[in-house]
Order: structure tokens, then sequence, then C-alpha cells
């Protein structure tokens, strides 16, 4: 592993990751849910009677266009647990006066098994609700028949489910009824730190030689024991005048926040002093739905003190004497932790989108009650605190982001530091080299003309030696076709050259003698034959009038 770690390998689901999600799928506003125009307009739908299979036939049962190709694209219900764990659902009921039941027989853990789906549809069916101001599921291992139970009791909009399970953030309000209630549904990714051992044992880890690429969708192994990775809350409510429900959907991901513990974590929430007086202070059960997002917020402030303490590490090691050896490792984990800053800024702004469209989407089932004004109130200062929160860590995600960029800048500046020391050291060598030539250089200006004096009185020719055969114009000439032999195999061996254009072909670097001095015969004919074009009589025409006059 390196300096920050590596994410998981292939495949996705095994590795932890998450799909990239398909934001146009994400709300019922777009009018074709999982529809492909080039295959799905064309082809025909089954026939489907609509009343003829009650939950059975859900979602196009109750929403016509949810069709099996549209269903089978989005994978709403091939994503459902395919495990032998029975579903299990953990409730939490908030009386009128704002109290928390947590412990009562048949809410707090209900387990569906194959064998009880009827047993539980009847349940469904002929529950009967009194004094309770909203009612909380939390469903583990969420299977296909409870999931179409669910969706047609409480006419859940198939876009609840599809947008779940394939992560993709979204929040909306649907089926809207003045002074009765409504629809609200907010998908919202998150994270969160879990423990590295536990990863590692459930997904190996991916060697360096087999780093390709940086995938912000899986989990972050950082140096140490903690893996950043992201979470999901998805959660959606039907608001009604009499009692509400509160539906939310755990992902049988491995290692994300299970039904079980944040059934845990909510009956918490039932013993804080300040939200019970909220909940005693107003009848609007959206309060519940605020109070679950700030489970996402604690998630956050945890990774980003892990962070602020991973990026210190960071910086003490750019500083350190073992910069260089660390060198390899670290510059692919501060870019994989780079990019994976930028997709947590997206996030939060998920995030801020959702806790804004909670204070601005007031519950329909309040407009006549008489708590109203209050109810408004409550809301809107419990919305900015929290919206404060996030706005801060915001701020601090985008410091962290200033950070590693500075991180990133000094290791670039102490590389370039010890290439200037390096190039330095070179320099002052080639200095001492230059006057150890330069030395040399005037040595030879002194026995050079001595040797060539002594190499003239040293020929066999008939000049000096009289007698000899040979004379000291055939030297010259021999000398001069020596020369004129090498200069031309060494340009035409060379590949790229002044002499010839590069990607010569070999016959044309071989005849370069000829097409140099044709070319400079060409250029020396071109500049002389310009030159002649401007005459005396020419320039004595272009001289101008006044001047003439004058000489006259």
């Amino acid at each position: 592993m390196g300096i920050l770690g590596a994410p998981i390998s292939s495949p996705l689901q095994d590795m932890g990751s998450i799909p990239v999600p398909v934001y146009r799928h994400a709300a019922p506003s777009g009018p074709w849910p999982w529809v492909d125009f080039k295959t799905d307009l064309p082809s025909s739908e089954p026939p489907f009677r609509k009343g003829e299979h009650e939950w059975c036939g859900y979602p196009q049962e109750l929403f016509g266009n949810w069709s099996p190709i549209p269903v089978a694209r989005s994978k709403m219900l091939t994503q459902c647990a395919r495990t032998v764990q029975p579903c299990i659902i953990y409730g939490i009921d908030v009386t009128g006066d704002g109290q928390f039941k947590t412990r009562e027989e048949g809410l707090y853990r209900v387990e569906v098994s194959k064998e009880k789906e009827n047993e539980f549809w009847s349940k469904l069916q002929g529950e009967v609700r009194e004094n309770v101001r909203v009612r909380v599921l939390f469903v583990d291992n969420l299977s296909e028949s409870v999931l179409k139970m669910l969706g047609t009791k409480y006419n859940i909009e198939p876009f609840f489910f599809s947008s779940s399970t394939n992560w993709i953030p979204s929040r909306y309000q649907e089926e809207v009824r003045h002074g009765d209630g409504d629809h609200i549904t907010v998908i919202l990714p998150f994270i969160r730190i879990t423990d590295s051992e536990k990863q590692r044992k459930m997904f190996p880890l991916m060697k360096p030689s087999e780093k390709r690429t940086i995938d912000v969708m899986s989990p972050l192994h950082l140096h140490g024991d903690h893996v950043l990775l992201i979470d999901l809350l998805a959660i959606h409510m039907i608001r009604e005048k009499d009692s509400s429900t509160i539906i939310t959907y755990h992902p049988a991901l491995g290692d994300r926040t299970t039904a079980e513990h944040l059934h845990q974590v909510m009956e918490r929430a039932g013993g804080s002093v300040y939200w019970s007086k909220i909940f005693a202070a107003s009848k609007d059960p959206t309060f519940f739905f605020l109070a679950i997002l700030w489970y996402a917020l604690y998630a956050w402030d945890e990774t980003f003190e892990t962070l602020y303490n991973r990026i210190k590490d960071l910086e003490v090691i750019l500083n350190g004497s073992n910069f260089f050896t660390a060198m390899s490792d670290l510059n692919y984990d501060l870019h994989s932790l780079q990019a994976h800053l930028l997709q947590y800024q997206t996030l939060l702004h998920d995030f801020e989108i959702s806790v804004t469209f909670v204070m601005e989407t007031p519950n329909p089932a309040m407009e006549n009650s008489e708590n109203k004004r209050i109810t408004e109130e409550l809301m809107k200062r419990e919305c900015k605190n929290l919206l404060s929160e996030v706005d801060r860590l915001h701020r601090r995600c985008s410091m962290f982001i200033g950070r590693l960029k500075n991180a990133t800048d000094l290791a670039f500046a102490t590389v370039n530091i010890e290439d200037s020391r390096q190039t330095f050291k070179l320099t002052k060598s080639s200095l001492r080299d230059s006057a150890a030539m330069k030395q040399i250089s005037y040595l030879t200006m002194i026995f050079l003309p001595a040797s060539f004096t002594a190499s003239v009185f040293g020929m066999n020719v008939r000049e000096m030696n009289p007698g000899s055969i040979e004379t000291i114009t055939r030297y010259v000439w021999v000398s001069f076709l020596l020369t004129f032999i090498t200069t031309w195999v060494v340009i035409a061996l060379q590949s790229s050259s002044t002499i010839h254009k590069d990607g010569a072909g070999v016959w044309r670097r071989a005849a370069w003698p000829a097409f140099y001095f044709s070319s400079t015969i060409k250029e020396y004919w071109k500049s002389w034959t310009e030159g002649k074009k401007t005459s005396p009589q020419e320039q004595d025409n272009n001289v101008p009038l006044e001047e003439v006059i004058l000489l006259r």
C-alpha cells in the first residue's frame, strides 16, 4: 500500500465501489424513467391488467409507465438482497406528545422471511395507529417482496427505490394534497470512516504496480487504521394529517450503515433534551426527518478530523529527509487524495441542497394547524443551524484542497531546488573542465606549428628529399580526396543534418554533394539576378522630383 493507499480492485460491487450516478433518472420530473430512446421507443410492452396483482404488481400496478423494461434497467428489484437472511424492519414511533416508543412488541424488530410474507402484508393492511405522530421503518436486507408491499401500501413513487439502489443523489416532493399531506424523498450519499482492517479482509488491496486510474467512487484507504467510503441515506416520508410514515433504505453493500445501527442512533435522539423540546413544541413529523440528516453531518465531521491529521502527516513527509525515497508513491497518492476531495465537495453541495429542500418544502398537513407559526420558525431555525454546519464543512474541504495543493507545490519546489543544486554542481565541474581544456589548447597552439614543420620536413617527397619518387603535388591531391570522401561518408550516414532534410532516404543522403552544391549555386544565382535588376538608371528614376530640381 502507498503513503495514502489505493482504491480497491474490481469488479465494482466486490471492491466496495458504488455506481456512477445517472442523474437524468433521479426524480419523477423526468417523464421517461429509465428509458433508452434507441431501443425502447419502437418496442412494444407486454399487456398488463391492473387490479389483478395486488402488491405483486408493483410498480406497474400503481405507476403504469414503470413497465418491465424500465424496471429491469433500473435494477430496483434485482439489486434487492439475495441472501438467505430475512428482511428485518426496525421501528420507532413518535407519539403525539413527542415521546419515542422503540421497544414495543411487533415494532422494535420484525423479520419478514419468505414464509412470513403474507402475514406481514396482512399486518400492513390492518395496522392501527393510536396517538402516533410518525412511524419510522428502518429496513435491512430489503427483499423484492417487501419492496413491493411497502410501495403498494404507501403508494411510493418507484424513483425512490431506483435512485436508492443506484446511489443517485436526489430530492423531490410529489403527491401534494393541501391540508392533508404529501410525499418527500431525499437520497443523500455522504462520506464515513470505517475500520481499515475490516475493509482489508472484505476487499483485497491493489498492488502498487496495478495502479491505473483514480476511482473516486471507491473507498480511499488512508495510511493507518482508517478507510473513507461513500455511504447512503435514502429517506422517503409520507406526510399525513393524522399519522405520517418514514421509510429508510439501506444498501446491502459491505460495511455501510445498517438499519439496526441507524435505529440505535435515532433512538438516542429521543433522549436529547434539545430535540425533545422541539418534538413537544411542534407537531410536524418532518423534524424527525431533519434529525436523520444530522447523522450524515456527524459522519462528515469525523471524516474531516481524520483527513486533517493525514494532511499534516503528508506535510511532515514532504519536509522530511526521506522525501525522495517516498516520492514514487507520494506522487500518485497526492493526486488521488486531491481527486477524492473534489468529489467530496460535490457531495457536500448535494447535502446543502437537500437541507434547503427540507426547509423550503413545508408540510401541507400543517397548513391549518394551530402551531403553524411556531413550526415554521423552528423549522427555519433548525435548517439554518444544519446549513451553517454544512457550510463549515464546505470551507474546511476547500481548506484541505488548498493545503494539499500547497503540499504538492512544496514537493515540486523541493524537486526543483534539488535539480538546481545538481545543475550548479555540474556547472562548476564544467567550468573546471573548461579551464583544463583551455590549458591544453594553449599547449596545442605552441606545439602545433612545430609538429607541422616537423611533418613537412619529414615528408618523403622529391622537393624535400631528392631521389624520392612522390611529389608534394600528389600529396596535396591525395589529402584533398581522402578528406572529401571522409566528409561525404560522415554526412551521408547522419539521419538528421543541416545538409539534408529529416527523414531523407539512403540514396538521397548518399547524393548529398550534388543536391548541396546545386542548391547553393541556385541561391547564389537568385541573389545575383535580383541584385542586378536594380540598375543605375532605375535608381535615378526613383529619385524624388524635388531632388532633381535642386541638382539642376
